[in-house]
């Protein structure tokens, strides 16, 4: 079974690729430079920029048929702006890049899951998008984008009902990485929650917000 994971060359994304590969998953680790794909070490290796059609195809071109997506490629670009003055373009490049992106590699797999009646998607998404929990006003570009991959999450689900494919989303809370780097969230352990998520049986849950591996509210 194939597992496709993007902005995997540090942070979660590297950590899920390994955690996939030492659960005996054939891994493909995906980020816009090659060299951080291969950085994943886990034998395969695509560039992959979710912000562009042509390369999301050569990518899974490569690939292969992808039965486990996990979309976590993501930026922060607005750490501290406030939503009165946050530049729209920045909202609009993060937007294209966290909520987008996720959009456009989860079209180009569907189709083949529909085909073979299984697949999984998880997306990795964070509090600082949930109503639930409170919007975050000091990085609104983040927050929005987060809100609008949620929106994704639940509307790709409710299409898929029925057909095999779960898509669900995971909120990994505040983890260490270079976004992050003052966190102090083990990648190793959001890993293993989302590697959980993209392994759910067909009778699990799908369209569902995911923290520590309970349901969580939008």
């Amino acid at each position: 079974m194939r597992a496709l994971v993007t902005g995997a060359g540090r942070g979660i994304g590297l950590a899920v690729c390994r955690h996939l590969a030492d659960a005996g998953f054939e891994v493909v680790a995906s980020a816009r430079r090659l060299a951080d794909a291969e950085a994943a070490g886990t034998g395969r290796a695509v560039r992959l920029d979710v912000t562009d059609a042509g390369s999301v195809a050569a990518a899974l071109d490569q690939a292969g048929p992808v039965d486990i997506l996990v979309n976590n490629a993501g930026v922060l670009l607005d750490a501290g702006a406030p939503p009165e003055s946050v530049p729209p373009e920045l909202v609009a490049e993060t937007l294209a890049v966290n909520a987008l992106g996720a959009l456009r590699v989860s079209q180009a797999v569907l189709p083949g899951m529909f085909d073979r009646g299984w697949g999984r998607i998880v997306m990795v998404s964070s509090g600082t998008g949930a109503f639930s929990h409170g919007l975050f006003t000091g990085a609104p570009a983040y927050s929005v984008s987060k809100t609008a991959l949620n929106a994704v999450t639940v509307l790709l689900a409710n299409s898929a009902r029925g057909r095999g494919v779960l898509v669900n989303a995971v909120n990994p809370g505040r983890v260490r990485t270079r976004m992050m780097p003052e966190a102090d969230g083990d990648p190793a352990t959001a890993a293993a929650d989302i590697a959980w998520a993209a392994t759910l049986p067909g009778d699990g849950p799908t369209g569902t917000f995911f923290r520590s591996r309970e349901p969580i509210d939008w």
